[in-house]
């Protein structure tokens, strides 16, 4: 499937944790070529299990030929060394079918769990190149559905039932072979109720994979909604909504449930009618054997085992049909993933951008979010190497939008941005965003040591490199007040650690990584007065030959800054430093007075 079938979300089609998910692509034969590439990597294990099923089926299609034998050869004629030794045949077969059963089940894991790694990998790669619209469009508990249930199962589909569904069908070749070379009439006879089922697996096949699609969407609406419940536990208590919520739990586990069964009565109501078939083609095997009078009681017995042996596997591919219409349905979800595509990527021939000074150029830069919504319109400026920019203006202005730009979380519409003299456009992503330091006002914090969360901004950090950064964003000495220093733990997003220490420790993440631009987005923001004035000791060390940008509301961190850049109307307002702009009277005068008050 191209990718240019694939619909931008926009604000018209975000789903919220409740709504369904409207597929916007729909299941073709090409979804399923696209995923065997990922088994044909182990043709050798999956056709090794496929000869481990062949020697299972003819191992079993000789046994009732040695029943037959028994009791139609043996037994009239009383001799019971022959029976002895066809017994002991059949003890073998049974031993061979085991040790067959057991080998292909273990080379079936293995090969599902190698599939299954390779799939999520792919994925969860692809994820990382979505921007930042992508995951603030959707309830995160949906993405993580697709990524573990739906892998899961849809690798399971090719692992093990792709195996038994060939198998099966080898089967269907195999058995009727040994049903007509045992009796013609009594074959065509089994085989008459094969027809009447294979319509009503057709006629039911869209009823189930409608249904199925429906309880797809419901279980992923019910992981999102408790994956967003528990991140927002503390809101739920505070606000006291935990009657509230249980109530729409309970409402989306009733659709769940409700889905669920809708489509597992299609899925069982096969079972049943297979059941039927095969029980009335072998009662006219004995029927028709009997009352005929043609033939003997060994070809009777054998034929019926026969005809049940070859519904086994027809009922098998039912099940297994139901088995490929859930991984259908978990394919087209996978696939509209990696078929989102990834706005922000390497352009063709991009170079690597060699060890930065930091001098920063926009020229003529237009940007916009939403078609005909320009943010940014004309917008131009320069930044020496080791200058120190702030960004300031009323809320939504574009100031958080100019550093994105700057970083390539977005790219431009129109116009260029240039580092050192090279095209930002022009450059690998990772050599750009290497050599740039960013903290954004959310901070985040990992699960793990306050070491490791530290360490996260150059992995190869020696342990004095992470204590001298925290001393730097005076983190020190907070740290040292914990359980166990900086090998302490802190579970997810540091809910057990102040905002203020939080954005310390994500202060120290970034100044490890020593970048050559730097840039604080409310960086300070979740910090006290006294904090604050610690860290800005801190900051003038840091920012020495050092580019920076410094978005900040409070106006009393960016005084020193060498530049101040006000952002209003889709563009530079004002520029100039602190005293030039109270000087001037104007919309930073205004602005910076407000606060005075």
């Amino acid at each position: 499937m191209s990718k240019k079938n694939v619909k931008p979300q926009t604000k018209a089609n975000r789903n919220t944790f409740d709504q369904d998910e409207a597929l916007e692509t729909e299941f073709s034969w090409a979804h399923l070529k696209r995923s065997v590439v990922y088994a044909k990597k182990y043709t050798k294990s999956l056709l090794l299990a496929l000869v481990f099923s062949v020697l299972i089926t003819i191992a079993e299609m000789l046994i009732p030929q040695l029943l037959m034998q028994i009791i139609d050869k043996h037994v009239p004629a009383k001799n019971v060394s022959a029976i002895l030794w066809t017994g002991l045949i059949g003890a073998g077969l049974v031993l061979l079918i085991a040790l067959c059963l057991h080998n292909k089940q273990m080379t079936c894991a293995r090969t599902g769990q190698s599939i299954v790694s390779e799939i999520r990998a792919d994925l969860f790669k692809h994820l990382q190149t979505l921007p930042f619209d992508y995951f603030d469009s959707r309830p995160h508990g949906k993405i993580m559905v697709r990524v573990v249930n739906y892998i899961n199962s849809v690798a399971d589909f090719f692992a093990s039932h792709a195996v038994n569904m060939v198998s099966h069908v080898l089967s269907l070749l195999i058995i009727p072979f040994f049903m007509f070379t045992t009796d013609v009439k009594l074959s065509l006879v089994s085989l008459v109720c094969v027809v009447p089922y294979a319509a009503f697996m057709w006629t039911t096949g869209a009823v189930y994979r409608k249904r199925q699609r429906i309880f797809s969407n419901k279980n992923s609406n019910i992981n999102a909604y408790y994956q967003e419940s528990i991140n927002g536990m503390r809101i739920t208590q505070s606000f006291a909504r935990e009657e509230a919520n249980h109530e729409t739990s309970a409402r989306m586990a009733e659709d769940y449930s409700k889905a669920f069964m809708r489509a597992k009565y299609i899925q069982h109501l096969r079972g049943p009618v297979s059941a039927l078939l095969n029980a009335f083609s072998v009662a006219a095997i004995y029927y028709i054997g009997i009352t005929s009078g043609n033939y003997s009681v060994g070809i009777v017995i054998a034929m019926a085992t026969y005809t049940s042996r070859f519904w086994q596997p027809i009922t098998n591919l039912g099940n297994l049909y139901n088995v490929f219409q859930d991984a259908a349905a978990y394919l087209e979800r996978i696939f509209e993933v990696m078929d989102t595509p990834s706005a922000i990527h390497d352009t063709p021939g991009a170079t690597e951008l060699p060890p930065i000074e930091g001098h920063v150029q926009f020229k003529d830069v237009h940007f916009e979010y939403e078609e005909n919504r320009p943010i940014l319109e004309h917008l131009s400026f320069k930044v020496k190497a080791g200058e120190s920019i702030a960004l300031v203006g009323p809320t939504g202005a574009g100031k958080t939008t100019v550093v994105n730009l700057l970083s390539r979380f977005y790219d431009i519409k129109s116009g260029e941005i240039t580092i050192d003299g090279h095209d930002i456009h022009g450059v690998t992503l990772n050599s750009l965003r290497t050599q740039m330091g960013v903290m954004l006002q959310d901070t985040f914090i990992f699960t793990g040591t306050i070491a490791d969360n530290i360490r996260y901004g150059k992995l190869d950090a020696t342990d004095e490199e992470i204590i001298r950064a925290a001393k730097t964003v005076c983190a020190h000495d907070f740290i040292m007040t914990l359980p166990k220093g900086y090998d302490t733990v802190v579970s997810e997003r540091g809910a057990s650690l102040s905002a203020g220490q939080r954005q310390l420790i994500s202060f120290a993440r970034t100044l490890l990584s020593d970048p050559k631009i730097l840039i604080l987005d409310e960086a300070t923001s979740a910090m006290d007065t006294k904090t604050e004035l610690l860290v800005q000791q801190g900051l003038a060390q840091l920012l020495k030959n050092r580019t920076s940008f410094i978005i900040a509301h409070r106006l009393s961190t960016i005084k020193n800054c060498d530049r101040i850049l006000y952002i209003a109307d889709r563009n530079i307002a004002e520029a100039g430093s602190h005293d030039q702009l109270l000087a001037a009277r104007g919309l930073y005068y205004e602005l910076y007075t407000s606060q005075l008050d």
